[in-house]
């Protein structure tokens, strides 16, 4: 259906790309370094930073604004924060909550707690009262610190007196004294007259790799959060193995401006720079003015993005300079085919390292041959623990042979991706950590899928693969939906129609129209600064790039996109509200075939719209 990924596969048509033995090797080599570790080694994420500490003790760790903190600085505050709170009786075993804005003292307490054997559970800063007292309760935290710029969250009825806070200041954002008088103690303060040496390991007696290190909370856009096990050997194995796969050196420097409770920004960046002695440069939040002014001033070579960063950094205007920097590396998920081609054209040859997975993922893959578009290969599906199966959007369930077993999918064809679940053999490969709750993690489990007794992580993805074994991310169960008696991808209609001139951003979504089956595509827009809509070109632009059944029949024009703090589009009240003028302030349109155009909404247009 999208027809950029034909012209892109044209493209590609042109290039050589490695054999399937040669991406097999590139494959192989992550999973040896991954098997090195074990889930009852006893060395942990405090160990692995100490390590780093006497291997890279003068260079520069951490770059906040005009502040630098080399390795062995960056490790006495950490220390400072374990003393002061092993004083107050935190021990090892214990949970730890931290809610905090990007800013170096993230990296302090959670390092801090680490040497402590404190499991870290980080907390969505944007989390409100009843979501945010469940945060803290499905994890069993005993405590949380909180940033002074978050005091407001803990400020009402949900939250107050649910667990201790104890507070860490912020210069930039200093609260009231009444949202101060919220916290027990002062942690900064008794870290502050600590002692800078490293505490014992005998504090960590007994920890192993297996056992949780933090909670990370998956960013869904419904329900209470979830909590996701990160164990010691997950945070070890994701900053080694990533290390290996860009060739991180000491002399590299990451860009973390994504939310640091988020497993792009705790795992993939701040564990692999750990793991090579690197740099890590941190921005309080996204800025696609300040991008490649930061890029440019820190010399950053690797950048991690989610979402819709890459199509913000292109709706910015062309600058003369945009090929001058000293970005190598960009890692991460989310880029559309069209996204990756119009950035690279526009800002010069990059390693583009799209992969997919979840927090909690026991799977994932990632692209290691820089394929346009895919987000990783399967060379010989005997060699890994991912299958991609076929799954019916009309009823919402898995298709099974006459033995009952699900069916895997052939090239083309479009399936949910499911993780094998083993115990691992000690390591990390095929094990499914889960949850805090059993029930949550249950739900994510299928029985009985290709045998007798089997079990499987089901992600939720739709993913489709080539010939080659290259897959492409296709679309969320559920984002996905049916209308003509035709599934409808609204990640590839959002791909296909997303270099509209003037264009900021669009999300697509089905809506429910009554008295008809399935649901009909609406699309919400969101212009570029001074660019007005224009509902011919836009048309133009469907009929060129998608089937017809797939062109979205209504248009909302909204002033912001609507985003979760990890830069994915948000769906779920878009589609509450539909195309519904009582709930829907912005401009609406609707498809016209007979004009050949969008018009504004009206019930005739709509009844016109619907009959043609």
């Amino acid at each position: 259906m999208n027809h950029n990924v034909i012209r892109m596969q044209d493209v590609r048509a042109a290039q050589a790309w490695p054999s399937r033995e040669e991406t097999q090797r590139k494959l192989d080599r992550r999973s040896a370094i991954a098997q090195r570790h074990r889930s009852d080694d006893s060395r942990g994420v405090a160990e692995r930073f100490e390590q780093s500490v006497r291997d890279f003790a003068g260079r520069v760790c951490l770059r906040y604004g005009d502040a630098t903190f080399t390795y062995a600085e960056l490790n006495a505050l950490a220390n400072r924060v374990a003393h002061a709170a092993h004083a107050q009786g935190v021990r090892c075993g214990d949970t730890v909550a931290i809610c905090m804005e990007n800013r170096p003292a993230f990296f302090v307490l959670h390092l801090g707690f680490a040497k402590i054997g404190a499991t870290v559970s980080f907390l969505n800063t944007n989390l409100p009262g009843k979501p945010l007292r469940h945060a803290l309760q499905t994890t069993g935290a005993r405590l949380v610190v909180v940033g002074e710029e978050c005091l407001a969250s803990f400020d009402n009825p949900e939250c107050r007196g649910v667990v201790p806070c104890w507070l860490w200041p912020d210069d930039e954002r200093p609260a009231s004294e009444a949202l101060r008088a919220l916290c027990a103690l002062d942690l900064a303060a008794l870290a502050g007259a600590a002692p800078e040496h490293d505490p014992p390991a005998s504090w960590r007696a007994g920890l192993v790799a297996g056992q949780t290190a933090v909670h990370i909370f998956t960013s869904g856009t419904t329900g209470l959060p979830k909590a996701a096990v990160i164990s010691h050997l997950r945070w070890l194995v994701t900053g080694d193995v990533m290390q290996a796969t860009m060739d991180v050196r000491p002399d590299d420097v990451f860009y973390c401006f994504l939310p640091l409770y988020h497993g792009a920004a705790a795992l993939s960046a701040g564990a692999t720079a750990f793991a090579a002695g690197a740099s890590l440069v941190l921005r309080r939040k996204f800025s696609k003015r300040e991008f490649w002014n930061d890029v440019r001033r820190c010399g950053i070579t690797i950048c991690q993005y989610v979402g819709e960063i890459c199509r913000y950094l292109l709706s910015e205007a062309p600058r003369a300079d945009d090929r001058t920097h000293t970005l190598r590396a960009l890692v991460g998920a989310g880029m559309s085919t069209e996204t990756w081609d119009a950035f690279v054209r526009r800002f010069g040859k990059l390693d583009i390292y799209e992969g997919w997975g979840a927090t909690e993922a026991n799977v994932n893959t990632i692209n290691v041959d820089n394929r346009v578009g895919s987000c990783g290969r399967v060379p010989f599906w005997h060699k890994t623990s991912l299958r991609i199966v076929r799954y019916d959007v009309e009823t919402d369930s898995h298709p099974r042979d006459a033995d009952g077993f699900m069916i895997p999918c052939a090239p083309g064809e479009v399936g949910e991706a499911l993780g094998m679940i083993g115990d691992g053999n000690g390591n990390l490969i095929s094990r499914f950590d889960g949850y805090t709750s059993a029930e949550a993690t249950e739900r994510k489990i299928l029985r009985n899928v290709l045998c007798p007794g089997d079990s499987w992580w089901s992600s939720g993805d739709l993913l489709r693969y080539d010939e080659d074994g290259y897959c492409y991310f296709v679309d969320r169960i559920g984002d996905t939906f049916r209308w003509k008696s035709e599934n409808v991808s609204t990640m590839e209609v959002a791909d296909s129609l997303g270099d509209l001139p003037g264009l900021e951003s669009i999300t697509v979504y089905g809506v429910q129209v009554p008295g008809m089956e399935g649901r009909a595509g609406m699309a919400a827009l969101v212009m570029q600064p001074g660019r007005a809509f224009d509902p011919g070109a836009f048309y133009a632009l469907t009929c060129q790039r998608v089937p017809r059944y797939a062109a979205p029949l209504f248009v909302r024009i909204a002033d912001t996109a609507d985003l979760t703090s990890t830069f994915k589009l948000r769906k779920v009240d878009l589609q509450r509200e539909g195309y519904d003028p009582a709930l829907v302030r912005d401009p609406l349109y609707v498809r016209d075939e007979r004009a050949g155009t969008y018009v504004p909404f009206a019930p005739a247009a709509v009844q016109r719209a619907l009959g043609a």
